[in-house]
């Protein structure tokens, strides 16, 4: 569908059809941004398992909406839980195969187990053979499942009253190094350790219930940035087709400096087509700058661009109770009005109007780098340099704020990049290919 619409948009810009080239563009940027994705995260009661659903859709446990925790699990039903920015995205509280009275198989028809794309099995304690059985039968549908140990927060503070001394990333590393392959808990170093039982024989009881390899991921709902949540996204990043990463990348609460980074990047490569799009829509002229620039585009953009790095109102809201961060505190070290402000028509032509002198200089200073960008839309009339550096501008500063409010309450190691005043070194984009 993208390589067809990829080649639509190719020919009408060849054939100089830019309102064809804007409408195929249009389509792309709709279909590519509300591309759906279905997960399932099935667990037994009490496992943690609503509060990761929460924390896929970037809330907290109260917030209205959330999935309801610490409860007895009555339903027999999957529950849809649908992302508050992107819609597209649903999470599926599944009861555990274990809660119910059906056999495995006859889950799978009950849950509509083939509507899924990916599936997260939840434990807080230890998988067992049921939780096997169902990865089995996933496998034989061809999809696939990643095992999550939850609450792992609370099983290190566990540890750590019994031994205080006991380093917690030596626990983890050691836990996964000795107990990943097949063997007995007496040959385990860990084994004397009463956590042994909650980490050390995941991996271990998987294999010896048949399944090869197992992927377990050591997570806290409540912290996402500790432990392994970051590994993974990282192998979802990895696994899944190309739209449904982009899409969940999109989605997933920022957690880290890298994934500031990698919704940058999966964001600047939709320049180009937001662009394209605006080719043949009527433009404004933005005082200070040479070209007119539409501004529905940019507004658009600057919606995904705030969603994604977490800088709404109700994830700033979010982010304060997790962080114990006053709101208007976190607000303070924010410095684009597009991340504090209703993003409106208005509000993005006074943006552009005030940091007119950064971009013009920019465009002058850069024009000659964004030829292999953008050479194929000038070549074919389209002006756009002004267009593109100005969504660069927006997608730059508000990835910078994204780091502000991380900083506020977790210090970062290195700068995500430049400080906005100085001209960008180069341009986000690769090489225009459609």
């Amino acid at each position: 569908m993208a390589d067809q619409i990829s080649e639509e948009v190719q020919t009408a810009l060849q054939n100089k059809n830019h309102e064809q080239a804007a409408k195929k563009a249009l389509e792309y940027l709709e279909w590519t941004g509300n591309y759906p994705l279905n997960i399932a995260i099935t667990g037994e009661s009490g496992s943690g398992k609503s509060t990761l659903v929460n924390a896929f859709r970037g809330i907290r446990n109260k917030t209205e909406g959330a999935a309801p925790t610490g409860v007895t699990e009555t339903t027999m039903e999957p529950t849809e839980y649908e992302h508050p920015h992107r819609p597209s995205v649903k999470i599926w509280d599944l009861p555990g195969v274990g809660t119910t009275k059906f056999k495995a198989r006859k889950y799978l028809r009950k849950m509509k187990f083939e509507k899924y794309d990916f599936f997260i099995i939840v434990s807080d304690t230890r998988f067992r053979e049921n939780d096997a059985k169902l990865a089995k039968k996933i496998l034989k549908m061809k999809k696939k499942f990643y095992f999550i140990r939850s609450k792992t927060d609370q099983s290190i503070q566990g540890e750590k009253e019994s031994d205080p001394n006991l380093k917690e990333e030596d626990l983890l590393t050691k836990i996964r190094d000795d107990c990943t392959e097949r063997k007995s808990a007496e040959h385990c170093e860990f084994a004397f350790l009463p956590q042994f039982s909650l980490f050390s024989l995941y991996n271990t009881e998987l294999v010896q219930l048949g399944i090869e390899s197992p992927k377990v991921f050591l997570v806290s709902g409540l912290k996402l940035h500790l432990y392994d949540f970051e590994k993974l996204r990282k192998t979802l990043q990895e696994e899944l087709p190309e739209h449904q990463r982009d899409v969940l990348l999109l989605s997933l609460p920022v957690v880290s400096l890298d994934v500031i980074e990698q919704k940058k990047k999966a964001l600047g490569a939709r320049i180009k087509w937001f662009v394209i799009a605006s080719a043949a829509i009527a433009a404004v002229p933005v005082p200070g700058l040479s070209e007119s620039i539409d501004l529905g585009i940019i507004v658009k953009f600057a919606l995904d661009c705030r969603s994604a790095f977490g800088l709404t109102p109700d994830s700033l809201e979010e982010l304060s109770t997790y962080s114990q961060v006053p709101l208007e505190e976190l607000k303070s070290k924010v410095r684009s009005l597009l991340a504090v402000k209703e993003v409106t028509v208005n509000l993005v032509l006074h943006v552009l109007t005030m940091s007119s002198a950064y971009i013009a200089a920019t465009v002058l200073e850069e024009g000659a780098k964004f030829v292999p960008v953008i050479g194929t839309l000038a070549a074919m009339g389209i002006s756009s340099f002004a267009t593109y550096q100005a969504l660069t501008y927006i997608l730059k500063s508000l990835a910078e704020d994204a780091m502000n409010s991380r900083r506020t309450y977790e210090p970062l190691e290195e700068p995500l990049d430049e400080p906005l005043e100085e001209p960008l070194d180069e341009p986000l984009d690769e090489p225009m290919n459609l």
